[in-house]
């Protein structure tokens, strides 16, 4: 993991159990972070995150895993190589492992995020 430090409010912790009942709504009430990013649960051997997001993340990859955005609502930006994904409410995308990107919020922007349980959000060395 880089020793980088980010001004990112990143929650690794896994929120709720299997069988608990989530309320994602509460949760994005609740948050002031603009880069809010908290472990829901875990569902075998993925996590899903809940992200409250404006401003820009930095550029990074994930080697050996894929990563699923799902936008609940806002606009969620994917700047890869040559191309920008540009997700509205309902839409989602699944970034390759191995590829560079750069997610980006224009406005607060409310996203669910399914990982693998070992992935770094903040992208390998």
């Amino acid at each position: 993991m880089s020793s980088e430090t980010y001004a990112y409010d990143t929650r690794l912790n896994i929120l709720h159990a299997v069988g608990e009942l989530i309320d994602v709504p509460a949760l994005v009430a609740a948050n002031t972070h603009p880069w809010y990013n908290q472990t829901l649960c875990q569902v075998n051997d993925s996590v899903v995150r809940l992200g409250v997001v404006q401003g820009e993340y930095h550029w990074h990859k994930h080697d050996d895993q894929d990563e699923f955005f799902y936008v609940v609502s806002g606009n969620f930006l994917i700047d890869m190589e040559g191309r920008t994904i540009d997700l509205r409410p309902g839409q989602a995308f699944v970034v390759p492992k191995g590829e560079m990107h750069r997610p980006r919020a224009p406005e607060k922007t409310v996203i669910l995020m399914v990982e693998g349980v070992g992935i770094i959000p903040t992208g390998d060395a």
